[in-house]
């Protein structure tokens, strides 16, 4: 049997951590001899008793893997296990993170740039039209980006059709297995992000059925999968109030979309502000600061390189953004140093663009 079985059925166990999981295959080895030793070795090895080392619990849980290989095999998903290289660094250092990820497409969960967009599934034009500019800006000034949310009504899906517009890889984290997409009206949506090189995610069998309880518990993973989350619209109530406390609690960006106080779904957003969860953001520009993300370099623009100056080249720059432009030869005389040793210093702050020369033989801080 193939040790990718025993890894979905291992990854199966309820109330199984990732350090539970990893604890457990210290002392048994691997997850194919938690499952192939008898009871009784199980106990001795782990110092330990639970139900789910009897004999039949275990036999039914590779049963059941057994099935889920074969579909997936059927159907092209890949699987994506907390030990391989390819799993969500950021998720594994939530202790309540799934052992298994389903998915269908193929993207970078661990690229430099991950961002995830939350709100009400009865988002406003303004909701929208806020998602869509906010994912174009940051398309344009951040490179290895990814944008990730649920594939649901709403703020969701506008986000996710922001990124496909903007060229920019989206992961849709479901609350359902991958034999439907959920909600059906987003199956086109599902196709397109994954032939635009994103992804689609479950930590659910194929056949498990869909239950309010899913959704809560996937936001962990839309949390806990980024570098931070938007909150666009919300009311004061909901998955996306949940999932800005789940990010807080891992120690996310939390960052929200101010609204008016008439609107119902601004409210969340508005006491995530005043609360001091969330930043308050009104552009991309104000992300990309909160974030302490750096910029692409764009046409006309050099990146800002910052040198560590000796003390008689802070001494010019210091006197020049006090005086302004200076003649170079009071400016020997003002800070006290030989106009041959001030014209050498002068040259290396020329050459990293600290200083120019102007007309009138005038020195110029720029």
């Amino acid at each position: 049997m193939s040790d990718i079985i025993y890894k979905i059925a291992f990854s199966s166990l309820k109330g199984i951590t990732i350090q539970t999981a990893k604890t457990l295959l210290e002392k048994v080895g691997s997850e194919k001899e938690f499952f192939t030793l008898r009871e009784a070795e199980l106990k001795n090895l782990t110092s330990t008793s639970s139900p789910l080392f009897a004999d039949d619990v275990r036999r039914k849980v590779v049963e059941d893997a057994q099935k889920e290989y074969e579909f997936i095999n059927r159907n092209n998903i890949s699987t994506v296990y907390f030990n391989d290289e390819i799993f969500s660094e950021r998720l594994l250092q939530c202790e309540d993170a799934p052992l298994m990820l389903y998915g269908v497409g193929e993207c970078d969960l661990n690229s430099a740039h991950i961002l995830s967009i939350v709100g009400t599934r009865n988002a406003t034009s303004y909701g929208i039209g806020f998602t869509q500019k906010l994912v174009e800006d940051l398309a344009n000034k951040i490179d290895n980006l990814v944008i990730i949310s649920g594939l649901a009504y709403g703020i969701d899906i506008a986000a996710h059709r922001a990124a496909l517009k903007a060229g920019v890889p989206t992961i849709a984290i479901v609350a359902n297995g991958l034999s439907t997409v959920y909600p059906t009206v987003h199956r086109n949506d599902a196709a397109e992000i994954v032939r635009r090189g994103g992804m689609i995610l479950t930590e659910y069998y194929h056949d498990d059925p869909i239950h309010r309880s899913k959704f809560l518990a996937r936001n962990r993973i839309v949390a806990g999968m980024a570098d931070g989350i938007v909150v666009v619209e919300s009311a004061r109530k909901g998955g996306a109030m949940r999932t800005a406390q789940l990010a807080t609690d891992y120690g996310r960006e939390v960052m929200a979309l101010p609204g008016r106080i008439s609107d119902i779904y601004s409210r969340g957003c508005n006491h995530l502000i005043a609360n001091s969860t969330a930043a308050l953001i009104e552009s991309a520009d104000d992300l990309i600061a909160a974030m302490k993300w750096t910029q692409i370099l764009t046409s006309g623009t050099q990146a800002e390189i910052k040198f560590d100056f000796t003390p008689e080249e802070q001494k010019i720059i210091d006197y020049l953004r006090f005086y302004g432009d200076t003649p170079r030869n009071k400016l020997s005389i003002e800070i006290n140093i030989p106009i041959s040793r001030l014209s050498s210093i002068l040259t290396d702050l020329e050459f990293v663009e600290a200083v120019e020369c102007i007309p009138g033989g005038k020195i110029r801080l720029k």
